[in-house]
Parts: structure tokens; sequence; C-alpha cells
């Protein structure tokens, strides 16, 4: 294999030195001229680069009339570089993203293949690489900047220290070689004590570095400094020097030629940093004595000559309060924020760079020291794509806008910044850099201001809000600032954030317009073109109710209360079951509120609303895009006075699967925090175990448990045996030494009939005496009011009702029903008839908005077979729309029937949410597959069933 390796690089060499003899041209040498090449015109020019800096130096070339040759990775297919080029080649096929564009072989080649006479590095990649210069001085092209030796001498950072010295420039005291390990950095602090900076030996860019302020931060800043200037440069050797805190970041732009000459284009304030890495550079420096200019120009320019530095470069300084500078480092290439530069002084760095390297003399292109002079002030900012809300991760993602700001004394060099520009995650964060130049630093600020706040960018996140709070902050327009200016002003990364409205606004409508509306509708019925009418409130206040019982005498007191009160108390369940059942649970939290006012107000006598849980969570989430918790906690402030229930799953909360305990503990607090009171505790099989884990999670939340039997079958027939009047009372028994504040009886179907009402509850009662009954039903078949009237006789104490134009079929019985049959008798509720009919009426013209939704489309009243065939309520309807939405909306007749049979091959099962939807799924495969009862048990084994009903199986 090292044969092999030999043999290729001796080939490479050969042909290389064959290409770079063909193309040299006879020009006597420069006497500082190293022989690396001949001087000659360039005509076609590549960049060893991507993004804005390839665009830029394409921009310089095309008013040079140059050729320009744009490389690429896989990953920068889409990029504007790879076009903004007269050619483009791909590149790095098999290699990492950055990777693709560090493959000094394969850009050469790409290079001599295509007749390219020079190529200009950027900044970053290759820029600062003296193999990569190197390379190219070997294979005869021109590497527009520093020579491969000034590259090797200034890149490594030790030695360009021992170059400043030599030249006679202050430097921080530091180690002359880079330390091995730890103990040799203790032995420079033992010299010059803490607080230190740890600094890789090669790069730039501020990777590799960090402070270590005392000796427990030591190890860690040795360890992170160490492998990140490894992951940048592949060397992580180190060394150490003084920290100088509360120090200025100055930079000098050079520039030199082969003759000797070198000039300053004055200095850039980089001192707005984040950890080492620069975010809005200024040029000149503001407040900055010009004594200390002429210093540290002076010596900027001392260093570049002694050491015969060619093209562009930056010589690097920290400036300490005692107006002391110190050399930290040299940057061989052009810096990102050479724009400031150019626009105080005019002068084209990049065009400089490439007449330079022609052969051009600093006096040819007009950059002779005296005549650069300083002409206003400039600021650039670097926009990224980063997230300052989220600690400035990278987001990455499709830009759905951008609009550009513009107008007179703004520049703006950007590469990926377009609308539809994919942002990889593969590259450097920089979207657009915005340079502002005006006659001074306040006014340059205020362009910038204006600019940053021009610019509309959606689709990804960028870091203007932190921007602009850095450049109106009172400290920066003064020009007063260090390096720890951001770490001592933590209210620059507190935002306010942007609501996007329009954008939200336009990406909904297009969404609906080509995909359909975001939660699917359950018929074509248009919904009516009204603005309900709210109920007239009167401005009083609110009066105390049953909640303001609960916050005194807790759980307990509360249930003896209640069991006390002589008259029949209602719940309302407008607010969750009713529209579950009638409008498949879509009414929204806007609707809810807009009635709240007026029930908080008139209402006072309702025992409870239940408003929460079962499935208005899930489909709050999922279909109405809502936060349900967001609409418990605006509840409640609207009605502080009425007990707030919810519908709890026992050991699955509001969901669909057994949660571990914690889980439920956690949510049942959560709850609570948010406004809820009472939680009726259920399981869908009766399952003891389940129930207990959510009848914990709320005695430990301060909560009412209501805990819940399910009821199915009919106790007052004595055929039926399974679920007869001793199973309900022994499960009752069960609960009560469970401690529970109430009992809820659930007939999520609709069965009970006065009769069996009257048996359920009286043999209840008289085992406990003193325990809260709660009777919940459906009006499926029309007899709610009816057996609600045998209840109170019976002693129940609660009954579940919904306003009058939310009642009736699958919902509760109707209120206003239930109120006027209860009036004059000792049962009465003491609600007002009038308020009812009020009620009724908003929620009326409320209905018709969600039309979609609409029951009525496939059911048209109550039905008794609710008694035969036992579908809950809740499921009801939305088993009439799965029929209707599978094709089988004609044999709906036949998926009823199928129900019954598939309960029976279940075994007779409690039908609630989830149970009951495997019932469903399982007849509805029946009816589409045209089996029987028979045919299931015969050909069970070959059945692709349902994966509900296998993972009921299961």
């Amino acid at each position: 294999m090292y044969r092999v390796n030999n043999l290729l690089q001796t080939s490479f060499c050969v042909r290389s030195s064959f290409a770079s003899c063909k193309r040299l041209l006879s020009t006597k040498n420069p006497k500082h001229h190293s022989n690396r090449y001949e001087f000659r015109k360039i005509n076609k020019l590549l960049v060893a680069n991507r993004g804005e800096i390839a665009i830029r130096v394409f921009r310089a070339c095309t008013e040079n009339n140059i050729r320009t040759v744009a490389i690429y990775s896989a990953e920068d297919e889409g990029q504007l570089h790879r076009i903004k080029a007269d050619e483009s080649f791909k590149i790095g096929k098999g290699l990492a993203p950055i990777a693709a564009y560090l493959n000094i072989p394969e850009i050469i080649k790409v290079a001599l293949k295509n007749d390219v006479d020079a190529i200009h590095p950027g900044y970053g990649f290759l820029s600062e690489n003296g193999d990569f210069a190197k390379a190219c001085e070997e294979a005869g092209i021109i590497f527009v900047g520093p020579s491969p030796d000034v590259i090797y001498r200034m890149g490594n950072k030790l030695n360009a220290r021992q170059s400043a010295l030599d030249a006679n420039v202050p430097i921080i005291p530091g180690t002359t070689e880079a330390v091995e390990d730890l103990n040799a950095v203790r032995e420079f602090v033992k010299e010059h004590g803490y607080p230190i900076m740890l600094k890789a030996a090669r790069g730039g860019g501020g990777r590799g570095m960090r402070v270590a302020t005392k000796e427990s931060e030591l190890e860690e800043a040795f360890q992170r400094a160490s492998s990140e200037a490894k992951a940048a440069v592949g060397d992580g050797r180190l060394f150490v020097e003084r920290l100088v805190s509360q120090a200025r970041h100055i930079e000098v732009q050079v520039i030199g030629d082969h003759y000797g000459n070198v000039a300053h284009l004055y200095e850039r304030d980089c001192s707005v940093q984040r950890r080492h890495q620069k975010v809005i550079e200024v040029a000149p420096a503001t407040n900055l004595d010009p004594k200390i200019r002429e210093r540290m120009t002076a010596d900027a320019v001392r260093l570049a000559k002694l050491v015969g530095y060619q093209n562009a470069g930056t010589v690097e300084f920290l400036l300490d309060d005692q107006g002391r500078h110190y050399f930290i480092e040299v940057n061989c290439r052009l810096q990102v924020e050479h724009t400031c530069s150019e626009e105080i002084t005019g002068i084209d760095i990049v065009q400089s760079q490439i007449k330079i390297a022609e052969g051009a003399r600093l006096a040819d292109i007009g950059l002779e020291q005296d005549k650069i002079k300083i002409m206003g002030a400039a600021v650039q900012c670097r926009m990224t794509t980063e997230d300052p809300g989220n600690n400035f991760t990278p987001d990455v993602g499709r830009i759905d806008v951008f609009r550009s700001a513009e107008g007179f004394g703004i520049r703006i060099d950007s590469a990926s910044a377009y609308t539809d520009a994919v942002i990889s995650p593969f590259y450097d964060s920089l979207l657009v850099k915005v340079i502002a130049h005006a006659r001074n630093h306040q006014e340059a600020c205020a362009k910038m201001v204006r600019a940053l706040q021009e610019f509309r960018i959606r689709g990804v996140k960028t870091n203007i809000p932190f921007l602009l709070n850095v450049l109106q902050h009172k400290q920066f327009l003064e020009g007063s600032i260090t390096t720890s200016f951001l770490d001592e002003n933590p209210v620059l990364f507190k935002f306010i954030p942007a609501q996007n409205r329009a954008q939200k606004l336009l990406s909904y409508l297009s969404e609906i317009m080509v995909n359909g509306p975001l939660t699917p509708l359950g018929t074509d019925i248009k919904p009516m073109d009204i603005k309900p009418e709210l109920p007239h409130v009167k401005k009083r206040e609110i009066p105390n109710g049953w909640r303001q019982v609960l916050l005194k005498e807790g759980p307990q007191g509360f249930a003896k209360a209640v069991r006390r009160h002589p008259q029949a108390l209602l719940m309302d369940t407008t607010m969750r079951d009713a529209h579950q059942s009638l409008l498949a649970t879509r009414v929204r939290t806007r609707d809810l509120k807009k009635s709240a006012p007026f029930v908080a107000k008139n209402f006072s006598q309702l025992f409870s609303l239940e408003n929460w849980g079962g499935a208005t969570f899930d489909v709050a989430l999922r279909f109405l895009h809502e936060c349900p918790w967001e609409r418990l906690s605006e509840l409640r402030e609207l009605i502080p006075n009425i007990p707030f229930q919810m519908l709890l799953r026992g050991a699955n909360a509001v969901g669909y699967s057994n949660y571990p305990d914690n889980v439920i503990d956690a949510f049942c607090q959560m709850a609570v925090d948010h406004g809820m009171d009472i939680f009726r505790v259920f399981d869908s099989l009766n399952y003891l175990p389940n129930m207990k884990v959510g009848i914990d999670a709320v005695g430990k939340a301060n909560g009412v448990i209501s805990a819940a039997v399910c009821y199915t079958g009919d106790v007052a027939d004595g055929t039926r045996t399974k679920y007869n009047l001793d199973y309900y009372v022994n499960f009752v028994d069960e609960l009560v030494k469970m401690g529970v504040h109430i009992l809820s009886i659930k007939d999520m179907a609709g069965l009970l009939k006065p009769r069996a009402t009257t048996m359920l509850i009286d043999a209840i009662r008289q085992k406990h005496p003193d325990l809260p009954i709660h009777l919940h039903t459906h009006d499926t078949a029309g007899t709610g009011v009816a057996n609600y009237l045998a209840a109170f006789e019976a002693g129940a104490d609660i009954v579940d009702v919904a306003v009058d134009s939310m009642s009736g079929m699958t919902s509760q019985p109707t209120m206003g029903g239930v109120v006027a049959a209860l009036q004059n008798t000792k049962h009465d509720t003491g609600l007002n008839m009038d308020k009812v009919n009020e009620y009724s009426a908003f929620w009326e013209q409320t209905r018709l908005l969600y039309a979609p939704f609409e029951c009525t489309t496939t059911m048209k009243s109550g039905n008794a077979d609710v008694y035969k065939n036992e579908i809950p309520g809740g499921q009801y309807t939305n088993l009439q729309f799965q029929a209707f939405s599978l094709g089988l909306g004609s044999q709906f007749e036949n998926v009823k029937k199928s129900y019954i049979e598939a309960n029976q091959l279940l075994g007779d099962i409690i039908k609630v949410t989830p149970s009951s939807k495997v019932v469903g799924d399982l007849a509805q495969f029946m009816v589409q597959n045209n089996l029987t009862a028979k045919d299931v048990r015969e050909r069970a084994e070959e059945l692709s069933f349902p994966s509900s009903v296998v993972e009921f199986m299961q």
C-alpha cells in the first residue's frame, strides 16, 4: 500500500510539474517574489468554497472579465453559488459534506482539467491550509492569498507569537510552546495566575478556545478546547495565555504585494462576540484614541512586512482598559467582516487580491497608504438561521418567505437567502451579511435597525431579534463595549416572539385549499352564515356556587353538603359530552367561552359543569389544534363559582392505553392546578385495579373522587344474570372501600328504564345512605327525563343534563325538561326557566356553525332499538359516520345487528371507550366481509381481524 501511494504521489507531481511548465510565461522575477509562479493575467478563476463568499468572489471576477468556476458538494446541488459561476463541477463523491470542500487533490484536478489559472480559497475550509497553497503552487496555479511559507508560519499561533516578538509587537504573556498536558498548564498558572485562556495552536474562527478562571474549571476547559481544536483542524495541541479581561477585540486589515509593500485599511472592532464567535463588526472602532490607532496599525504593518506577507490578511489585537494592545494572531485569509473595511475606505478588497495575485503593486491599484482614508462608519451583522430563543440552536428547513431589505447605505451579501431555499444542517448557519454605511456609528446603527426590521423571513428561525436588541442597546450605540458585553447584559437574550400572523393565515388557507379541512368533515353540509347572539349578562357580581363550598369544606365536606342538600342537583354536559355525542366533539374553546359569563351568573345552583376529559383532550390536540390545558384554565377564569367535572379513564387518563402510575398522578395534579374539581373515574370493563390507579391519583391531588360503575344489561330483567343487581351493589361496595366521595352510575348507552333505575338506586341507597349518587345517561331511546324522575324518587342526588338545543337522542336528557318536570316539587332545582331558554337559544345558533359534524344528517330521532344493540350514545353517531365513509351507509341496520353479535362474540362486555370501539370495529368488519357470528367462530384462524380486536384479545 505504501508503494502504491508513493507511485500515485510521484505521478501527480510529474503531471503537475508538466502542466506548470507548459503554462508558465517568461516574466522577470520581482525582487521579493518567492518564485512560486510567474505573474500572468488571470483568465479563469476557481473558488474553492461555497455560499456567500463564493458569490462575492465571482462578482469581483466578472467585473474584471475573468471567467469563474464553482465547485459544489452533493448537499449543495441546489445552492445559488453553483449557478452564479460560468462553470460548476460536483466534487466529493462518497465524502462527508464538509470533507468534499477539503479534498485538495480533487480540487486541483478540477482546476487543471478546466484550464483554471487561479484559485481563491475564500474563508474557512482550506483558506489557511499551507498544504493547499503549496499544492496550487506545484500545479502551476496561482493561489490568491499569502505564500505557503507565510501560512505555515502564521497559521501556527506559537510561531505567530514569536514573529510578533521579532517585530517588536507586544504580546499577551503565554507559553512559547504547545502544552502537552495539564501539568504544563499548571506550571504557567503558578507564575501568572488565573484567569487564563486555553487556545488552539492552529486554526481560527474562535474554535478551540476556553477560559479557566480557577483550578476547578481547568481540566474540563483543557479537554473541551483540545477536542474542539482536533475536530476543527485535526490538531488538538494548545497553548496558554493570560486572560485579558474587559478588553476590546480590534483587528487591522492589511494588504501586501509581492514587492515588499504593505498597507493597512484601518481597523475593525469585533468585540461583540458570543462564545468567541463574532456576531456584529464595526469599522472604524468607535471611541478609539488616534494615537492608539496609529500604534496598532503601525504594528500590524511592521509584522506583515517582517514575515513577507502578500495579499489580504488581518492582524488581531486585544486592547485593554489601560489603552495597551496585545497581539493575538494573524488570519492569513479574507475575513467574513472584510466588507466593513471596504465600506469605509471604498476599496474592493477581493478585486485587490486578484490584481495583486496577477503581479500588481499596491501603487498600481491605488493602495498607497497616504491615499487610503476613512469615510464614515460601517456596521456588519451576520444574520444566521439560529434560534436565539433556544440557545442559538441552528435551524434547518425550507424558507417559505424571503423579502430582503434594501435602500441607501445598505449592502446585502448572501447566497442561500431566497424563497424556497433549503437550509441544510451540514454547513455554517450564515444566511445573509447585512452591512450598513453612514456618516457615523449611530447613523449606521439606525440604518441597520431599519434594514433588519424590513426583512421578512419565514420557515426558519433567525437571530434578527437578538441583533436588534444589541443594535439598540445604549452601551453599543455609545461604542463603549468589550468582549464581555454579551455576558454582562442578559437582557439582550430576552425577546418578544414574532406573531407571524400573516404567514400562519396564508399557510392555513393554502392547506385548506389544497388538502381540505384539517379536521375531517362528517358531512357535506355547509355551516350557516350566522353570528350567534350572546345571552345578555347583567353587570353584577358572580354569585357563590358549589365551588365555594368545595374550596371551604374540602372534598369530604363537599360530599356531605351535597348529600344534605334537599333539592335535585344537575350537572350540565353541554361543554363536553353533549357536543361529543351530537357534533363529534368539535366545539371550539372560543364558543365555549362566549357563553361562560352567562352560565356563571345565572346557573350558580348547578352542581357542576362537565367541560373536559374524555375525547375532548384528544380532539382538541389532533383536530382543533388547541391546547386543552388552556381551555381549562380560561374557562376557570370565567366561571369561578361552579365546580368543573371531567371524565378520567382510570389508568388510561384521557388516552387509549395504560400509563404508568406516576404519569396519572402528575396528570391529575396538573388538572387540579388548572382548575379541575371533580373527576369521574371509570374503567371500560369495571376493572377495579385500573380504577384504583385513577382514584388514588385524584385523592393525592385533593380532587373530588366521583367513582363510576359502568352500567349495561337490565337489572329489571331476571333472565339476564351476568350484570344483575347483586353485581352492581357488590361493585359499589368495593368502590366505597376505596374512599370515594361520590358514586356515579354511568349509563353510557342509555339502557336504564324507570323500573331498573328505581331498583338500582334504591338498592344502593339502602346500603349506603350517606353516599351521594350521581346518575349519567344518554337519551337515545327518549326515556331520559322519566328515568331521572324515577332516580330522584329513589334517592339520587345529581343527574346529567344538556341544554335543550344540545340534548336528546345520543346526548343527555334536556335540561329544560328536567327543570320544568321538577318545578313546584320537593326536588325543584331552583333554576330559572327563562335563563335556560336564553342559554338554549345561544347554543341553537352556535350548533349551526358545526353543521359539517351534525349527527342529524344520519340520525333523525331517538331509537329504542338501543335496548337491543346497547351502542353507547357517544359512539352511535360516530359509528354511523364510519359506516357511511366505508360505503356501508345503506347497511347501517346490519351494522347495528352485527354489533349485537360482535358483543356476544367478545363475551358480552361492558361497552364504553375504548372497549366499545373494539365491538364497533368487529361489527363493521363482519358487515364488510358478509360474516355471521357462526362464520367468525368457524373461520377465526384464517380471518385478519381489525388490530383493535386483536389487541383486546391479547
